[in-house]
């Protein structure tokens, strides 16, 4: 089993250079998987990534939601699939199986349905819960400012780096760096992802 993540950068035509946004694309693509052969970027501003490690699929979503939003005036749309693998390709876009299809049908109804993060995986009952729980997150993550983007990129980057410590990468102080991390709501958001890791954990693998 394994979860796929295809996604889209929502608003990149207000860039009249796409290296703005596709930059730190590639760099997230990079943090989360170093082998290009599991993910691709193709019509411009669409990626997909497969993320092997299912129970990882959530976080490595809100980390590239977190990358984009430290652009100003750009997001992303993200679709997770999570099932069998039946095809191995020479890169991602090759591949084939359930989670490849999932993602891709999800990311098909994003757009429609105005939301900018859903999951589908063989379990409809799974899927409603998670959905509605991401529902939820998003009334906070579509409402990111680029400040609390930035230290929420940091905080995934490095998890267990002191606030102190996070202030000074940023330039900022320890207090500005307490602030911004309420405002993201993280604390919510990671106690999502504990969740969500668990009712991953019910699924047949």
């Amino acid at each position: 089993m394994t979860s796929v993540i295809t996604g889209d950068i929502i608003h990149s035509t207000k860039y009249k250079d796409p290296n703005i946004w596709l930059t730190p694309l590639k760099s997230a693509l990079v943090t989360i998987l170093p082998d290009t052969k599991y993910w691709e970027i193709f019509r411009g501003d669409s990626f997909q990534i497969e993320v092997r490690d299912i129970f990882n699929s959530f976080e490595k979503a809100v980390y590239i939601k977190a990358c984009i939003k430290c652009i100003k005036g750009l997001d992303v749309r993200l679709a997770i699939g999570i099932g069998e693998k039946s095809f191995e390709g020479t890169n991602v876009t090759e591949s084939n199986g359930e989670a490849f299809l999932f993602s891709g049908e999800i990311m098909e109804s994003l757009k429609r349905e105005k939301i900018n993060l859903k999951i589908k995986t063989s379990n409809d009952i799974l899927n409603q819960e998670l959905n509605l729980y991401f529902k939820l997150a998003l009334i906070i993550m579509d409402n990111w400012s680029v400040n609390s983007a930035e230290v929420v990129k940091l905080s995934l980057e490095k998890p267990n780096t002191l606030q102190k410590e996070l202030a000074q990468m940023v330039g900022t102080n320890q207090e500005a760096i307490s602030k911004r991390l309420k405002r993201a709501n993280l604390d919510a958001i990671l106690e999502l992802d504990k969740m969500y890791r668990e009712k991953l954990g019910k699924l047949e693998i």
